[in-house]
């Protein structure tokens, strides 16, 4: 039995970074990016949904965007809010899905489950920085982060086995409101979720000059993922490279990389968060380049490889996000999370339009090798140093990084 307020707080924040993982793993990689896996599936049974899976999504990731810029003035304030609208608008944008043949109920739902990853995630900052104790914090948020690979893998699963798309995304929004719940219970007695705030620190007096690199750096590399994300599946099975059966493979894939997440801590304690960022984001060039070689060559083995680095590749940067953010906006590490990842969704949104206009008329190699060279030059630009200036002693700087 827990003797000591510290160890009562360790196997707290054990069973908080758990069930945050589950929220994560249900509000990304199955109401958001369930989209991406389900898209040959929806064009088969759906038809007259084909024509706008760009434009969904596009909806899914601005809604991502516009949910965390609410999230960026809640929910270091008010974590436990952040957790409970995170279900809500996962599990009914899912249940919209599961019934939508109308493409403008269909882009609506996919809208409004977008939403619930833009909740989640600046909700879990605060909530695992307080349970979590001291250097196991970043581990923690690299664990919870993780969550999205097991999602994916779950709806890699769940694919070949619902007897249709209607039903899986019933099981996926029952998954979301079960994970809200449970990550709401494992805290609902905690009193001190708030982000702690020093004394004379208010909103405008932080230094989102700091932010202004990493945000950057996000755009463009959000813009390259939005291929693999929206259009990685449909590419790979439309052009013969992998059935359209075996398509919960290529997700499974990616989930499975995707565990890598977790070393992001150990990855950035290292080489800093720049030479972490820089790792990540060669990790989707190479997916990138991956995907013109499986579609071009016809090689199915390619492909799954394709789909496991680009895993390892997004949720490590999605984790260096996180960290980043900790370490520069140590007051307020929800908002600054919120905004590195709004400054993704972006880039995503952009690129998932843009991809999916391309299409009509350019040569899937051709667009994997765009998708590698915008996340190269993403990973260059965290290679700029902000302008010097004072920075706060608290910043909690990794070794080798700069402003």
């Amino acid at each position: 039995m827990p003797t000591t307020t510290e160890e009562r707080r360790a196997g707290s924040g054990l069973g908080t970074a758990v069930a945050g993982m589950a929220l994560i793993a249900a509000t990304y990689g199955m109401a958001r990016f369930g989209i991406g896996l389900f898209a040959p599936r929806l064009g088969a049974q759906r038809p007259d949904l084909t024509a706008v899976l760009g434009w969904a999504g596009a909806a899914q990731f601005t809604s991502y965007a516009l949910a965390a810029a609410v999230a960026a003035r809640l929910v270091d304030r008010h974590p436990r809010a952040g957790v409970l609208l995170a279900g809500a608008t996962a599990t009914a944008g899912c249940l919209g899905v599961a019934v939508a043949t109308d493409p403008v109920v269909f882009v609506l739902a996919v809208f409004v489950g977008g939403m619930g990853g833009g909740f989640a995630s600046p909700a879990l900052v605060p909530i695992v920085d307080a349970v979590v104790t001291g250097r196991a914090a970043a581990t923690g948020q690299s664990l919870v982060n993780s969550g999205t690979a097991a999602g994916v893998i779950g709806a890699g699963v769940l694919a070949p086995l619902a007897p249709s798309v209607g039903w899986a995304w019933v099981l996926m929004a029952l998954l979301c409101a079960v994970a809200a719940a449970a990550t709401w219970g494992s805290v609902r007695s905690c009193p001190d979720l708030t982000a702690p705030r020093r004394a004379g620190t208010a909103p405008a007096a932080r230094p989102w000059r700091l932010l202004v690199v990493p945000g950057t750096a996000a755009v463009i590399a959000g813009a390259g993922s939005a291929l693999i994300w929206t259009f990685g599946p449909l590419s790979i099975t439309g052009t013969g490279v992998v059935g359209a059966d075996r398509v919960g493979w290529l997700w499974i894939a990616l989930g499975s990389g995707g565990v890598l997440g977790t070393l992001t801590g150990v990855v950035v304690e290292r080489w800093g968060r720049r030479g972490g960022w820089c790792l990540c984001s060669g990790a989707l060039a190479l997916s990138g380049v991956a995907l013109a070689l499986a579609v071009g060559t016809r090689t199915a083995w390619v492909a799954y490889a394709c789909m496991a680095v680009f895993g390892a590749g997004y949720l490590g940067l999605s984790g260096v996000l996180v960290l980043w953010s900790r370490q520069v906006w140590p007051d307020a590490a929800g908002a600054g999370t919120s905004v590195l990842f709004i400054a993704l969704a972006v880039g995503q949104s952009v690129g998932s339009a843009g991809f999916g206009v391309l299409r009509g008329s350019a040569d899937p190699v051709a667009l994997g090798l765009c998708a590698a060279g915008l996340s190269v030059l993403g990973g260059l630009t965290a290679l700029v140093r902000s302008r010097p200036g004072p920075v706060p002693l608290t910043t909690g700087r990794a070794r080798g990084d700069g402003g």
